[in-house]
C-alpha cells in the first residue's frame, strides 16, 4: 500500500500551507488556534480572503469558482487549513447551499445567488430540523401553502446554528401533507429580513449563543424562491446531506489542539507516565484516523463518497471529544480560574470546560454516531 503522498501532492500541500500561514491575518487564526469565539466580521474576512485566491469554494463547478481538484488535493486543502487555524468557509454557504444551487438552481437564481454566497456577501443559515423532526427529518411540519404565485410559510426551526448572523435562510418546507411524507417535501430561499420571520436565541450548557430558533408566522416567500420540483425538496437534502465528504474527520484540528496541550503541559506530562501513554494513544489514533482519510478520497469516485466516511466521522467526533476532556483533566483547577488576557495559555485553560461541553454536540450532528454505526454495519461489514 503506498501512503506517501507524490512529489506533486507535496508541492500542493506546501504551496496551501504558505498561504494559509502568510495571507490570512494572524489575529484571525490565533483566535481559532486560542479556541476562542470568532466574530462575524472575522469569518467573512476570511473567507473573502480565500475567494479571492480561488480557495473558498474549489469543490463547486469551475464556472462559479471551483477548482476542478481531485478529493485528494481537497483532503490536502481542509487540512492544511485547520492545521493553520484559518476558519473553514462558512459551512452554510460553501458546502451546502451553495453546491445545492449550482445543481438544482435556475439560472436567474444561480446568477443572483453564487457570487454572493461564494463571496459571503450572503450569510446563509440553514432551515431543516424542527422540535419533533431531528433524526427523522421527514417528519418536519412547517407548511408552505400557494397563495397566487407566492408561498405562505408557518411553522418553526430549531438548532439554528449561527442564526442570529443570517441574512437568507435555506429552509425545507411541507407543500403537501397528502402524500408520503417524503414525497411532500419542498425548498424555500428566504429573506430572513421579511415580515412574520423572528430568531430566538437557545442557550447552550456552555453558556454560548451558537443556536437558534426560527419562527415562521405567515412570511410570504416569492415563487422564485423554490429550489427545484415543487414536492422535490427530499431530494435536494439527501444531496445536501451527502455532499459533505472530505473534512468529516478534523484531523488537523484536534493533532493542532493536542500539540498545544503537549506544549502547555510539557513539565506535568513528563512527571506522569500514565499521562504520557494515554498522550501516545491518542496521536496514534490520530495517524490512523489521517491515514484512513487519504484512503477514503483516494477510492472515493464518481461523487459516491466512500463507505469508510462514517469510520472518519465515527472516530473523528470520538477523538475530538477526548482531546478536549484530556485539556479539561490536564488544566485541573486552572479550568476555574478568573483572568483577563483571552490570549493567554491561561485563558484556553478557562475556556477547556465550555469547549468539552460544546463538543458533545459532535457525535451528534452531521449523522450522529449511532447512525453511523448501523451505516458501517450494513455498508462496510455486511451485517
Amino acid at each position: 500500500m503506498q501512503l506517501q503522498l507524490t512529489e506533486e501532492m507535496q508541492a500542493f500541500r506546501e504551496e496551501m500551507r504558505t498561504f494559509f500561514t502568510t495571507q490570512v491575518p494572524q489575529e484571525i487564526r490565533d483566535v481559532v488556534l486560542q479556541g476562542r469565539e470568532l466574530s462575524r466580521d472575522q469569518i467573512v474576512q476570511s473567507m473573502q480572503i480565500l475567494n479571492a485566491a480561488g480557495l473558498a469554494v474549489p469543490h463547486w463547478p469551475s464556472e462559479w469558482g471551483g477548482r476542478d481538484w481531485t478529493d485528494l488535493q481537497r483532503h490536502l486543502w481542509n487540512e492544511e487549513m485547520q492545521a493553520a487555524g484559518v476558519p473553514a468557509p462558512l459551512m452554510f454557504n460553501a458546502g451546502m447551499i451553495g453546491p445545492v444551487i449550482a445543481h438544482f438552481g435556475t439560472p436567474e437564481q444561480k446568477q443572483e445567488f453564487l457570487p454572493k454566497t461564494a463571496n459571503c456577501d450572503i450569510w446563509w443559515s440553514q432551515g431543516f430540523s424542527e422540535p419533533d423532526a431531528g433524526s427523522d427529518l421527514a417528519a418536519l411540519r412547517t407548511t408552505a401553502v400557494r397563495d397566487g404565485d407566492d408561498w405562505i410559510v408557518n411553522g418553526q426551526k430549531t438548532w439554528t446554528t449561527l442564526g442570529q448572523y443570517g441574512d437568507w435562510i435555506f429552509t425545507l418546507v411541507r407543500t403537501n401533507p397528502d402524500v408520503k411524507k417524503q414525497a411532500g417535501i419542498s425548498m424555500l430561499l428566504i429573506d430572513m429580513r421579511t415580515e412574520g420571520l423572528e430568531v430566538r436565541p437557545i442557550e447552550l450548557i456552555d453558556g454560548g449563543h451558537e443556536v437558534n430558533e426560527v419562527w415562521f408566522t405567515d412570511v410570504r416567500v416569492p415563487g422564485a424562491n423554490l429550489v427545484g420540483e415543487v414536492d422535490g425538496g427530499w431530494t435536494i437534502a439527501k444531496f445536501l446531506l451527502g455532499n459533505e465528504r472530505v473534512g468529516v474527520a478534523p484531523v488537523g484540528a484536534t493533532k493542532q489542539a493536542l500539540a498545544r496541550a503537549k506544549r502547555i503541559c510539557a513539565d506535568l506530562i513528563a512527571e506522569d507516565p500514565l499521562l504520557r501513554a494515554r498522550i501516545v494513544e491518542l496521536e496514534n489514533e490520530l495517524l490512523a484516523l489521517e491515514l484512513t482519510a487519504l484512503r477514503v478520497v483516494a477510492h472515493s469516485a464518481g461523487g459516491e463518497p466512500h463507505p469508510a466516511s462514517s469510520v472518519l466521522k465515527l472516530k473523528g467526533t470520538e477523538l475530538q471529544q477526548a482531546v478536549t476532556e484530556l485539556v479539561v483533566d490536564l488544566a485541573g483547577p486552572a479550568a476555574f480560574a478568573l483572568g483577563d488576557d483571552e490570549a493567554s495559555d491561561e485563558a484556553w485553560f478557562r475556556r477547556s470546560v465550555p469547549t468539552y461541553l460544546n463538543f458533545r454536540k459532535a457525535s451528534i450532528y452531521g449523522g450522529s454516531n449511532e447512525i453511523q454505526r448501523q451505516i458501517i454495519s450494513r455498508g462496510i461489514l455486511g451485517l
